[in-house]
């Protein structure tokens, strides 16, 4: 399943790139993430680094963990998860952060399969609704860390 998502936010991109870098602090403001813990932190290069993130979700019964490596690119304005192991086939997501002004065009793209095939037809039917929320849950925290929005 692929989604692809275009928001205008009047925040800067260093603020929506910090707040969507800071993995650790998904389950504060994600609610179906439960449990998340990250290790192996280390610099790629300039303005860049990675670490390795395992996450809890839960959504009624289903309760699963997953484990992806997210690269952290400054200047370049992006940030890109991919699997490491746990319930999919495949999960790749990718944040852009564009400078305009008044703020900040983000982009979000994600694309993932279940192994299974019983959790790719629950999630199947409200799957854009899912990516909506996600988006939201970050546009909340926005709001909450850095106002209604200032964009220099």
């Amino acid at each position: 399943m692929r989604h692809h998502v275009v928001k205008r936010l009047p925040y800067t991109p260093e603020q929506l790139f910090a707040l969507v870098g800071d993995v650790e602090r998904y389950p504060q403001f994600v609610p179906w993430i439960t449990s998340l813990r990250t290790w192996n932190v280390r610099e790629l290069g300039p303005a860049i680094d990675a670490v390795d993130a395992e996450a809890t979700v839960g959504f009624a019964a289903v309760r699963e963990r997953f484990t992806t490596r997210v690269r952290r690119d400054a200047a370049a304005r992006r940030i890109d998860v991919d699997l490491i192991s746990g319930p999919f086939k495949t999960l790749a997501n990718h944040w852009i952060f564009h400078e305009e002004p008044g703020g900040t065009r983000v982009e979000f793209n994600i694309d993932f399969a279940f192994r299974s095939r019983i959790l790719t037809a629950l999630l199947a039917a409200n799957f854009h609704h899912a990516v909506d929320q996600v988006i939201g849950c970050f546009e909340a925290r926005a709001r909450a860390l850095y106002g209604a929005g200032k964009a220099a």
